[in-house]
């Protein structure tokens, strides 16, 4: 079959594996929302946005079911989630976000990727006050004009809006969260997803060959499935 074929299933498996992590992560999401504020979607805000955010990543309905489902057992395992502020080679800061039923196994792994690459965990505080975090919701642009929503809801929060191939991207300050979203629900505008990302407020330049090697730790991060993201001040 050739060396195209080859090429075109490892791509295939590689999107399956990435799909499959991020059915986890929201899998657990899913848990901890409906441990913190109960199985209904229309009192539970969190909740809510999780299945947002799931139906946006093609998570199937019946496995989104099955987590809520799953989730109202009292028996089932609950998750904690812990930061961690670490930084890799070169001295770029990072910053790890995850959410587990066993620090002392997320740890260790975190620390021993790290390690290994050249870097160290830090102190909390030490990496964090070089990121703001944001709260950025993602929508489909339909026949919105930019500039006039960007006038309407700059009274709600709104600190930035972009377009990009057909999607709309509010940000709005962390704390600004729970403001935005109900307007844009009031609003009847479909999101696709609401989460939170840290953006570095300096940025660190490497060369080709140090990026490279920051980006083999991330993926290596990555491939964790305590791990739900990770934000760098990499130029």
């Amino acid at each position: 079959m050739g060396r195209a074929f080859e090429f075109r299933k490892e791509r295939k498996f590689k999107r399956w594996d990435k799909m499959s992590k991020v059915f986890t992560r929201l899998g657990k999401e899913i848990v901890m929302a409906v441990k913190s504020g109960g199985p209904d979607p229309a009192s539970n805000t969190k909740l809510r946005t999780v299945i947002q955010n799931a139906k946006g990543a093609s998570m199937p309905k019946d496995r989104i079911e099955a987590a809520i489902k799953r989730a109202s057992n009292k028996d089932e395992k609950d998750y904690e989630e812990i930061v961690y502020e670490c930084y890799g080679p070169f001295g770029v800061a990072m910053i790890v976000e995850t959410s587990t039923d066993n620090i002392n196994r997320t740890v260790a792994n975190i620390r021993s990727y790290f390690t290994k690459a050249g870097g160290t965990l830090s102190t909390t505080g030490s990496v964090s006050f070089m990121f703001d975090r944001k709260a950025v919701f993602r929508f489909a642009k339909g026949n919105f004009n930019v500039e006039d929503l960007e006038l309407e809801l700059i009274d709600f929060g709104l600190s930035e809006i972009d377009e990009n191939e057909g999607e709309i991207f509010v940000y709005t300050e962390f704390e600004d969260f729970g403001t935005m979203q109900k307007v844009l629900e009031e609003r009847g505008i479909e999101i696709i997803s609401a989460d939170f990302q840290r953006f570095p407020t300096t940025l660190t330049e490497l060369t080709e060959e140090q990026e490279e090697i920051i980006l083999k730790l991330i993926d290596r991060l990555d491939e964790d499935d305590d791990v739900n993201h990770v934000f760098t001040n990499m130029a």
